[in-house]
């Protein structure tokens, strides 16, 4: 059936209080966008530091009502639920149903990081030509949470942990993926070779999504998931971060911490420019410290001192 749409801007900080109108007067579903950021641009979402959810600056509302809500009956009871908000720009289109679920793997297809790294949604089969005996593939449907390889941030950790596996660097390894997301790091090191691997997010969906993905790929008794709060102490020979470059500095002691000596690291989520302050940061703990670029997004890795 078709649907009313409501969309709107909105500044960041106005962002909550939009939302909990939105959803007292009934929104079936109400989405986010950056309203700045061309509708195609498949880079616009960013994976949330540890604690924080960031948004952009100026943002665009979408909220689905039944077809036959009366819009100005709704606007009325928006402006009743908080009239301290801007109601007066919101704009109303009919729009009708389809097979979302349809639509988005319409535009997922698989994705190949490295030599052997495929990222593959569930209802896919390997492109043909690929070398299905020798693929590490990841079956995932991402739309939980953060992660589907189409990110730089999370590409440029697929393709540090395929060249990992490359130098027999994750044969048996325990590996810990701080800001698991959706889990594909987790799950591209268990298919690589890594014997466990830990997930840690501060988002219990991104928990969900990453256990559920885990029993999708056949892995699920080699990985474990936790709030960080929970997370028991351990060091790991392979540690992976993709969170934000703020957030990144600011745990870069307790990252630190959880590399054994002589363990590697990997820390994305960095946009280019941010680099040197991580660098900086993590250079009394690491040796072997480079940064390397793909489009706008850069990843550090390096060795823990010995």
């Amino acid at each position: 059936m078709p649907f009313l749409e409501l969309t709107l801007r909105c500044r960041e900080s106005e962002q909550p209080r939009y939302e909990t109108a939105l959803d007292d007067v009934g929104a079936l579903a109400v989405t986010m966008l950056d309203a700045d950021a061309d509708t195609d641009d498949e880079h616009a979402i960013l994976e949330p530091g540890v604690g924080e959810t960031p948004l952009w600056e100026e943002i665009v509302l979408s909220a689905l009502f039944p077809h036959d809500t009366d819009a100005l009956v709704l606007l009325a009871a928006l402006e009743s639920f908080d009239a301290g908000l801007d109601w007066s720009q919101a704009r109303f289109r009919a729009v009708e149903d389809q097979d979302w679920e349809r639509a988005w793997m319409d535009q997922y297809v698989p994705l190949h990081f490295g030599a052997r790294t495929w990222i593959v949604p569930w209802n896919h089969d390997l492109p043909e030509g690929a070398d299905a005996a020798d693929a590490a593939v990841i079956r995932l449907d991402p739309g939980l949470a953060f992660g589907s390889g189409t990110h730089p941030t999370t590409a440029l950790c697929l393709q540090w942990l395929d060249g990992l596996a490359a130098d027999g660097a994750l044969d048996g390894a325990r590996v810990l993926d701080f800001g698991c997301g959706s889990g594909i790091l987790a799950l591209a090191a268990l298919k690589l070779g890594a014997a466990h691997a830990v997930g840690v997010d501060n988002d219990p969906q991104a928990l969900l999504a990453s256990a559920d993905n885990a029993e999708r790929n056949g892995v699920a008794a080699r990985l474990d998931v936790h709030l960080p709060q929970d997370e028991p102490p351990a060091t790991y020979p392979v540690v992976v971060a993709n969170i934000l470059a703020s957030a990144l500095i600011a745990l870069a002691d307790t990252l630190a911490a959880r590399v054994a000596p002589g363990g590697r690291i990997a820390l994305s989520g960095i946009l280019h420019g941010q680099e040197e302050d991580v660098l900086a940061r993590y250079a009394d703990a690491f040796e072997d410290l480079r940064a390397d670029r793909l489009e706008d997004w850069m990843r550090v890795t390096g060795t823990r001192r010995r």
